[in-house]
């Protein structure tokens, strides 16, 4: 298990704040995941988990050891004439197990086409986009706990995936490192293209899968800044959900707010739609900008350290608040000098 000293982190989050960790642990193995929670706890060291580094803004050089999550593997589980169930390594960056999945003629991921990160974040967030979420094609998760380095599984119903949020996020869920996801899809389901901006972009009567995933990425190319040319971490606010009570408000007082229908009795907002008509869009201080592009998402131009970045983020929150009465929650994780430390 190879373990490094003083390794830079900027490459390997889609934000690229300066950062690096004072130990950097690379596993590839589950066993090497093991070994790194052995030297945890025996040194008492603070861990800090990282994967595709899409979700995640480092505030600083991290202490104790980052252990980075790159097991691999795309492994048939069980099949038959309509549907396969699929295991597939934490590791696996998400786009290129939904570029295989297509190949491969397993549907059901191709609405999910090009965000960035690893399989292993997918339930974590519970991505989502286009009128899909991710938890409506997870069967379970194998994660590992990091205080026994038992070998654990989560159903589905375990995993209480929410929008943009699961047990992973929760105190429970944190003591878990995410080792494997298994996804059940299919050979000849239909195609979803119930979301608005999809069904404009598709022109066909009855598109194919192939369709769905072309217009997908044409869509977010257009729309979103990619972290490979621009430095962002995606929408870096959730859109928030109110009461009916607060949406009939809100209704009455901002009629062209877009505000859509959950599952969970509360209305979703159009958190671009209320930083738009802020005036935010397109607006930069110290390095950091909102993105001229689309407006949930803010892009590294010059900054040097999170401060710029949590500044810009606070003040587009207050004036939300100011103006609407809504409060508007930071999607990436923020990740400070050190972990937690593990005994």
């Amino acid at each position: 298990m190879p373990v490094l000293r003083n390794h830079p982190l900027a490459s390997l989050t889609t934000f690229g704040l300066p950062s690096s960790a004072n130990f950097f642990c690379p596993c590839t193995s589950v066993e090497q995941v093991k070994e790194a929670l052995s030297l945890v706890r025996s040194e008492g060291l603070p861990l800090t988990v990282l994967g595709g580094g899409s979700n995640v803004l480092l505030t600083g050089d991290l202490d104790g050891l980052v252990l980075h999550n790159r097991l691999e593997g795309i492994e048939i589980v069980e099949e038959n004439g309509k549907e396969v169930w699929v295991k597939v390594g934490a590791g696996v960056p998400w786009h290129a197990l939904v570029v295989e999945t297509l190949k491969r003629g397993w549907y059901g991921l191709e609405n999910l086409s090009l965000i960035p990160g690893s399989v292993g974040a997918s339930p974590m967030q519970n991505i989502g986009a286009y009128g899909v979420e991710v938890a409506d094609r997870i069967v379970g998760v194998q994660a590992i706990d990091i205080q026994t380095s038992e070998v654990v599984y989560l159903s589905a119903d375990d995993c209480q995936f929410s929008y943009r949020s699961s047990i992973f996020k929760q105190k429970g869920g944190r003591s878990l490192i995410i080792t494997a996801v298994d996804f059940k899809l299919n050979r000849d389901a239909s195609v979803n293209t119930s979301y608005p901006t999809l069904k404009a972009a598709l022109h066909k009567l009855k598109p194919s899968h192939r369709d769905v995933y072309d217009a997908v990425i044409k869509v977010r190319s257009q729309r979103l800044p990619d972290p490979t040319q621009t430095p962002n971490v995606g929408s870096f606010f959730k859109n928030p959900l109110v009461t009916n009570t607060a949406a009939e408000r809100l209704r009455t007082q901002f009629p062209l707010l877009p505000q859509y229908e959950t599952d969970s009795n509360m209305m979703k907002l159009s958190a671009a739609w209320m930083i738009d008509d802020l005036g935010w869009r397109g607006k930069e201080v110290d390095g950091v900008a909102v993105s001229e592009a689309h407006s949930l998402v803010l892009v590294n131009r010059a900054a040097t350290s999170s401060v710029a970045v949590l500044s810009l983020a606070e003040a587009i929150q207050q004036s939300v608040v100011q103006k609407f009465g809504v409060e508007l929650v930071i999607e990436p994780e923020v990740l400070g000098v050190s972990g937690d430390s593990v005994k």
